[in-house]
């Protein structure tokens, strides 16, 4: 066995060493509740390389007792599948088992070819199960799809790809366990981060590390795979990085003061840093959300829109494509007027409901849908705005005790100094009407 690749060695043969994609495979989940009543419908299994798809193909093939046949859209043809098509027949005929034929990426087929699947999906001669990396929607002919359930796969998680690690070190027949092979901590996390969710990739890394921790440590020795063999396997250095630790707070401390600082190379140099140390994009799309509010305010309101949108478009492409829609909206956030009047005065409001508590709402703004409340003063004297001038009155809006108290202070940087002109504006207005009352 030595010539066939760890990660095919390690092949699961039962559901339950099959790691990952527990929505499909929970207790009550589709898959699990279909296997538990023997049925198995013709799949389309969609997801990222290295998370599935082919292992799970034949497990359910093996759990349902049908001939598996496999079957590439990228070697074979119309020819073989009019050849899988005739024994499946004869096999049918003989009172055989039921053939699962499973064609991996379906979606290279064109539509003359999948359509020679479908009069033998639909008589049942033949259960399809298709693999695609490719959305469905647009790579399937809408007849198949619609003969087809469609199971979304994910990435595997980090449990999961440690998990495959653990296993292929112990396991002694199938694994590297009789090699005696320890690991680092920072070794694994570094083979996890680069493996991105591919279980094959992370087998692969991990077999070359012990080929090469057994040239350097041939017989006798300790074994353990550490951080400087990783990245000889992986041809590439690890960033110095510790997401629990100091440098963690110390270069998104670095970023966010970068971004206060208008600094657009800094900030997308920090980013890039995260990024590539293993940083969980959404706590840095999380950071910026927050810093729009923070540093930027209603100086540029749009500002907060670009971060949310950062963090939509990430979850929409994945890694690495989604990473650009971060540095994007960090140059927007670096690049964009500074204001902390939203910080301050939330701040300051805080102070206020901290020091004096729930103060009493004045009656003439509290609501009074009943007679009673009406009776007792509610919503009397209650000046709507839109029948004065300006849409402004001078109504006092706070509690007694914080009359014309001011938090918001809008700078006249972007457009605060838009929103600072109006506050202006307004004030003249109502001071103007307040002497005109006076003087009458």
């Amino acid at each position: 066995m030595k010539h066939i690749p760890l990660a095919e060695r390690l092949r699961p043969r039962t559901l339950n060493e099959f790691v990952g994609q527990d929505h499909l495979l929970g207790k009550d989940k589709i898959l699990n509740t279909l296997l538990s009543r023997g049925t198995l419908p013709s799949l389309i299994l969609w997801g990222p390389p290295g998370c599935g798809k082919t292992t799970l193909a034949r497990i359910l093939a093996k759990m349902v007792d049908a001939n598996f046949v496999s079957f590439s859209a990228v070697l074979s043809g119309i020819p073989e599948l009019r050849n899988i098509i005739e024994e499946a027949k004869e096999n049918k005929k003989q009172g055989g088992p039921r053939t699962v034929l499973f064609v991996d990426e379906i979606h290279r087929f064109n539509k003359a070819q999948q359509d020679a699947f479908l009069p033998h999906v639909e008589s049942g001669l033949i259960t399809l199960i298709g693999a695609t990396t490719e959305n469905p929607s647009f790579e399937i002919i809408s007849p198949l799809l619609s003969r087809c359930q469609v199971l979304v796969l994910n990435r595997l998680d980090k449990m999961a790809l440690s998990t495959l690690i653990d296993r292929a070190l112990t396991d002694e027949k199938r694994g590297l366990g009789r090699l005696d092979i320890k690991i680092e901590k920072e070794a694994k996390d570094l083979l996890i981060e680069k493996a991105d969710g591919d279980g094959r990739a992370l087998l692969n890394y991990l077999e070359l590390c012990a080929e090469l921790l057994v040239a350097k440590v041939p017989d006798g020795g300790q074994r353990e795979i550490t951080l400087e063999i990783v990245e000889e396997a992986i041809q590439e250095k690890a960033l110095k990085y510790d997401k629990n630790g100091d440098e963690h707070f110390n270069i998104i401390s670095a970023f966010h003061k970068s971004l206060r600082g208008s600094d657009p190379d800094a900030a997308l140099y920090w980013l890039s840093r995260m990024l590539m140390s293993g940083e969980d994009p959404h706590y840095v799309a999380r950071r910026m959300v927050r810093f729009a509010s923070e540093d930027i305010g209603n100086a540029d309101p749009q500002a907060l829109n670009v971060a949310l949108s950062a963090l939509s478009a990430f979850d929409f492409l994945g890694k690495p494509e989604g990473e650009l829609a971060l540095a994007q909206a960090a140059l927007y956030l670096a690049t964009a007027p500074k204001s902390n009047a939203v910080y301050t005065a939330y701040g300051e409001a805080l102070r206020d409901v901290k020091k004096y508590g729930a103060l009493p709402v004045p009656l003439h703004i509290r609501n009074a849908p009943t007679k009673l409340m009406k009776d007792l003063g509610y919503g009397k004297g209650y000046k709507y705005a839109h029948n004065y001038q300006d849409a402004i009155t001078d109504q006092e809006h706070m509690p007694s005790e914080l009359k014309n108290r001011i938090y918001y202070k809008p700078t006249t940087r972007g457009y605060e100094k838009i929103i600072k002109d109006r506050l202006d504006k307004w004030r003249k207005i109502l001071a103007k009407r307040k002497a005109i009352k006076k003087e009458g």
